[in-house]
């Protein structure tokens, strides 16, 4: 029955389109021009960001902070924190060890915020909103650099370059002090970027250390030498191992240094002794300056080179625009010294990479996919009709992926190289029967519109129960759906068009592609 009403009213229209090619050339040119005209509108990224029900809260505080003040000051954000009626529990950890390949200092605190079922939030907002809500009622607090993230998301950003964020800003240089400053204007630029968040900048400076300078000509009127000195400072703080005690099969070192109280203090250290040849015990003081001093905290390095990090991550807009935006306002407005550079790092490296590999799958598939057409219908105009299918079937993913205000990303590439199976599919059927009735001796035209007739249900029976598939993965809103959503987006919008193809636009243009019946005949 419904096979009759579809039947019933295609028939008219395929005729329709079949004694005018033009039209169907026109529409096909039409769908063409809205993918071209969509397609730069689209954002790209790496892959859409998981929701994944929890969030974690990295605070980045002074590096010379003492462990207890930063206990304090994680417990005044684990307060705040909890005001805030969808966030169920809080659990901090300060630093981390130094076993494994990321250890944390004091300074640097992880706040795993676990949230309450979703139905309770205010407003049935979604996480990226909820997220927003907690970084404006959480404020600021003085001197704390606070960064946004989620578990599984801040290891594989880790992983990536080292930060815990989307995005990473590398900026290479030879001085730490040049590098600073740089990299301080850079960040001031990105801020001002829309979808910027959580701004941060390597903490390469800001160790408290103690700096001892030896007066060369002040030992040599002692004829004290420079070795002695550095051993008896190195000795008297930092320790020397004068020996082993034995417990079973077990050994200690004994470790031989200064009382905590003579050399705790730069005061103290001042006054450490140093035995001159004659004998003579000379104060530190008068042999070198001690003075404290701020230094360097990391100096990080990759290829022999180094650098450091400005990273941030991006919310309410795709990365790769942000990172173009990004990239435009850095050239125009900070000025880099000869010999310094700038690369981009995090999702977007990764985005790049995939779009090289794809670069050189998608045309490897398509060229294997034509040889393939070839050798099945030995036609090389048969092979172009059915190739015909791929532009308007990218189209409708392309107009989908508008609609539903998606990026364009890993997932929906996968999507885009699903549909050219299925729209590929479609096609070889259709030319398939349009050459058995070729060759039974009917007509071009009689041939097209007869076999776009006998063809219509096993052609709307491969898109519909493809669609009909994909629809659960397209309206699931578990974790996870964020990746599977922009595969299926595709290939559903693409099925559309390259359906309206297959039915409309081939059997008009099948005449200009169709077999030679009587050149076959001969052979």
């Amino acid at each position: 029955m419904i096979v009759r009403i579809l039947l019933r009213l295609y028939k008219p229209v395929v005729t329709f389109f079949v004694k005018h090619r033009i039209l169907s050339i026109t529409l096909a040119v039409i769908i063409m021009a809205v993918g071209v005209l969509i397609f730069p509108r689209l954002g790209s990224e790496f892959t859409p960001t998981l929701q994944e029900g929890s969030l974690v809260m990295r605070l980045q505080m002074a590096p010379s902070i003492s462990l207890t003040e930063s206990t304090r000051i994680t417990m005044l954000a684990e307060k705040r924190l909890m005001k805030i009626p969808e966030i169920r529990e809080v659990v901090t950890r300060i630093g981390r060890g130094e076993v494994g390949a990321h250890t944390d200092p004091i300074n640097s605190a992880e706040m795993f915020i676990l949230l309450k079922p979703k139905n309770t939030w205010r407003g049935r907002a979604s996480q990226e909103d909820l997220e927003q809500i907690i970084r404006n009622e959480f404020g600021e607090i003085p001197g704390v650099l606070t960064n946004f993230t989620q578990p599984i998301q801040m290891t594989v950003d880790e992983l990536l370059e080292g930060v815990k964020a989307e995005l990473a800003v590398k900026l290479f240089g030879d001085d730490l002090d040049v590098l600073k400053s740089k990299a301080e204007e850079i960040a001031g630029v990105l801020r001002d970027i829309r979808g910027a968040a959580d701004i941060q900048v390597d903490q390469v400076s800001g160790k408290p250390q103690l700096k001892i300078k030896v007066d060369r000509h002040a030992i040599a009127r002692y004829g004290i030498n420079l070795a002695d000195v550095q051993e008896v400072i190195r000795t008297a703080i930092g320790g020397e191992t004068a020996g082993q005690i034995f417990d079973g099969i077990r050994r200690f070192d004994i470790l031989v240094r200064f009382d905590a109280d003579f050399r705790n203090t730069p005061e103290a250290i001042k006054e450490i002794l140093i035995t001159s040849p004659s004998g003579v015990k000379v104060p530190l003081s008068q042999l070198a300056t001690v003075e404290e001093v701020v230094g360097p905290r990391q100096i990080t390095r990759e290829k022999a080179q180094r650098f450091i990090t400005i990273q941030s991550n991006v919310i309410g807009r795709d990365i790769g625009s942000f990172v173009h935006d990004g990239q435009k306002a850095i050239d125009e407005q900070v000025i880099l010294p000869a010999g310094y550079l700038t690369t981009w790092g995090g999702q977007f490296r990764l985005q790049q990479e995939a779009n090289k590999r794809f670069a050189v799958v998608i045309p490897v598939t398509l060229l294997l996919i034509f040889l393939l057409l070839f050798f099945s219908f030995n036609s090389l105009k048969n092979s172009i009709l059915i190739l015909l299918n791929i532009p308007l079937a990218l189209v409708g993913g392309v107009v989908g992926l508008w609609i539903t205000e998606q990026n364009l990303s890993v997932p929906s590439s996968v999507g885009f190289i699903a549909l050219f199976g299925i729209a590929l599919e479609n096609g070889m059927v259709l030319v398939t029967y349009f050459n058995q009735l070729l060759r039974e001796g009917l007509e071009q035209d009689e041939t097209a519109i007869n076999g776009a007739m006998l063809r219509l249900r096993p052609v709307l029976m491969t898109a519909v129960t493809t669609a009909l598939g994909l629809i659960p993965l397209l309206l699931s809103t578990g974790t996870g759906s964020e990746v599977q959503r922009p595969l299926a987006t595709v290939v559903i919008g693409g099925l559309f068009t390259s359906t309206v193809l297959t039915l409309l636009v081939l059997p008009a243009l099948y005449k200009w592609f169709a077999i030679d019946v009587e050149t076959e005949n001969e052979n």
